[in-house]
């Protein structure tokens, strides 16, 4: 019988010993421990499924190192000698959710034109069926891009000026960027929550982020209309593009080169030697002007979350 229980120090070896041989990504030993010392994996929120003494699935779920509860399921595999395999993951999934409030997703990564690889869509599929019999079932495939600095550094073109602004002046920037957003989480939140909380949300979030609120620029019209916003942000594990957007009315000018540009130099400029970004499948503009900046796309994320 397969029971299920969050790890203890004293389960390291056991937690660290495991090898995912399909072709998602996943977390490796070396990794682990790094981060378990920096407090962005725990062995509280590292569950295991045990059959007998037997470990026979984990999960590890990851945040931040001031997170009270984890974000994120990062890894999730089940040994294939257990049975059901979709079972075992979804009953791993249900009890680590069980302690923890609010949203949180599970990322599956995997390479480009994964459906068409067998070997790669039997891996996500009973991944994907445990996360959805677990609650994870608001599910968004989004496009990861990165530069690096062979690609060249975009030139600015003077089509737009950029300037740094309070809060409060980039909180009805959001707001407006959200109107047609092609973005499923902006258009998700914007149906539950409206535009004015949604707005809020966002700004919070990227405060919060690791990246230096300085970075932050408005962009205003030869004739000092607002145009949109640029965000340049950070992960914990190096710089990415973070958030940008157009306003309705200046959309079909050409200005996303411009706000993808600057967000590229200020990372640059302070010695970025990898910078990344993401997109909906579905956001082709963004993904043309990803391509445009030089950036190369060399990942699909398959994101499964208990957003409402």
């Amino acid at each position: 019988m397969i029971s299920y229980r969050p790890t203890t120090p004293a389960d390291l070896e056991r937690v660290t010993a495991w090898t995912v041989r399909e072709p998602v990504s996943w977390i490796s030993a070396e990794r682990y421990r790094a981060e378990l010392a920096e407090g962005m994996y725990r062995p509280e929120w590292t569950w295991i499924a045990e059959d007998g003494d037997r470990v026979v699935g984990r999960a590890l779920w990851w945040g931040r190192r001031d997170s009270e509860h984890p974000i994120a399921l990062d890894c999730l595999d089940v040994d294939p000698a257990a049975g059901d395999r979709t079972a075992v993951a979804a009953g791993l999934i249900s009890a680590g959710l069980a302690g923890i409030p609010g949203t949180v997703e599970y990322a599956v990564k995997v390479a480009g034109g994964w459906r068409d690889d067998p070997v790669t869509l039997a891996a996500v599929e009973w991944r994907r069926a445990a996360a959805h019999a677990a609650g994870l079932t608001r599910e968004v495939e989004r496009l990861q891009f990165e530069w690096t600095p062979e690609a060249g550094i975009p030139e600015p073109t003077g089509a737009l000026t950029f300037h740094t602004g309070t809060d409060e002046e980039f909180l009805p920037v959001f707001a407006r960027i959200s109107e047609g957003s092609l973005d499923a989480h902006t258009r998700s939140a914007l149906a539950a929550r409206g535009v004015e909380e949604t707005a809020r949300e966002e700004l919070e979030y990227y405060l919060a982020a690791p990246g230096e609120r300085a970075w932050w620029r408005i962009a205003r019209t030869p004739e000092g209309e607002v145009a949109g916003m640029a965000i340049p942000s950070a992960t914990p594990y190096g710089m990415n593009v973070g958030y940008l957007g157009v306003v309705p009315e200046c959309r079909g000018r050409g200005y996303v080169d411009e706000l993808l540009g600057v967000i590229t130099r200020i990372h640059a400029a302070g010695g970025a030697e990898r910078i990344t970004g993401t997109t909906d499948l579905g956001n082709a503009p963004m993904a043309a002007a990803f391509t445009r900046a030089g950036y190369r796309a060399v990942e699909i994320r398959l994101n499964l979350s208990n957003a409402a």
